[in-house]
């Protein structure tokens, strides 16, 4: 069964994000181009312009009307979906590492590097509010002193945010008053994403120290680990079955020194309960960067440092197996 191929990036891909429905994809990578796509059949539908810099994340909104990108270019961006038109844009002192929107779609959140000088912090703005983003003062920033913030997500009814940092410390930050809600340090190294359980309940880290994660969303409290021999750079819970899917390889710079064999770039997929691995998936040139599966779950995507993304449908041996087990 043969992947769709994606070709719209010059770049390594930084991130692959599916809308609510599921019927569109969207990628960005370490090039200025932001690309919708259908994924059903590949087609890019069309690009969003305008950032200077590579773009680091990118999210919709449960409706699919507005995306939101953040950037190298020190940049957070508002789209509307449909037109490619820019709605707002946010000006920052550093990088946006990473962005999203509440359930809701009203309020957006993103976090900034810790570079040149400047500190970390989490900005939240509440997008029914347009004199917060004309004079670029959200309702809300967080510092992070201590190390910065490598990946964040939103957690369940939006009351808080979930932090991965650098140190490989997790953290919830309440969006309704500036405060760390809990702190807990069960990964080693740098971690490089979180995605949370179609239903909220869970979400899953993917760190630099080989291993993925599971953990409570409210609670935080450890459920599972996956471990890999390798640096795991996305991870992702299946929204029908208890499957995870692991993307990474080794360090991108490394890549060059060693054959597409022994690079050990597929994708990897584990049973979320007894934490076994049952399959892997090749294809990429390089490190995985990001994957992603579809809300029905009947396909997955991956987005690889050789700025290829791929679409997987499964087998219908794959949902057989499944219903059998």
């Amino acid at each position: 069964q043969k992947p769709i191929l994606l070709q719209g990036h010059e770049r390594s891909i930084t991130q692959i994000k599916y809308n609510r429905e599921g019927d569109l994809l969207f990628t960005v990578a370490k090039d200025p181009i932001v690309n919708v796509w259908y994924s059903v059949n590949g087609e890019r539908l069309g690009t969003y312009n305008g950032h200077t810099g590579a773009v680091w994340c990118v999210d919709a909104d449960w409706d699919t009307r507005h995306v939101l990108t953040g950037s190298a270019d020190n940049s957070c961006r508002l789209w509307d979906c449909e037109t490619g038109k820019q709605l707002a844009l946010v000006k920052t002192s550093s990088a946006v590492r990473t962005c999203g929107f509440d359930f809701g779609g009203n309020i957006i959140m993103f976090s900034t590097d810790k570079q040149m000088g400047y500190q970390c912090f989490v900005s939240f703005f509440d997008l029914r509010d347009p004199s917060q983003i004309e004079n670029n003062e959200p309702y809300m920033k967080i510092p992070c002193s201590d190390s910065k913030i490598t990946s964040a997500v939103w957690g369940p009814l939006g009351e808080f945010i979930i932090a991965g940092h650098e140190s490989g410390e997790l953290n919830q930050f309440s969006a309704k008053v500036r405060e760390q809600v809990a702190n807990i340090k069960e990964h080693t190294k740098q971690i490089n994403d979180i995605q949370t359980s179609r239903d909220m309940t869970m979400f899953i880290t993917a760190s630099k120290d080989n291993t993925a994660k599971l953990f409570d969303c409210t609670s935080l409290e450890h459920l599972k680990t996956f471990r890999t021999e390798r640096p795991v750079n996305s991870a992702a819970l299946s929204p029908i079955f208890d499957h995870v899917v692991l993307g990474g390889g080794q360090e991108a710079m490394d890549v060059t020194t060693t054959s597409t064999r022994i690079g050990k770039f597929e994708a990897r997929f584990f049973h979320l309960a007894f934490e076994e691995e049952f399959g892997r998936v090749k294809g990429h040139f390089g490190p995985i960067n990001s994957v992603a599966f579809h809300p029905d779950g009947k396909s997955y995507s991956s987005g690889g440092e050789d700025g290829y993304v791929r679409i997987h449908y499964f087998d219908p041996q794959y949902f057989e197996f499944e219903f059998e087990a």
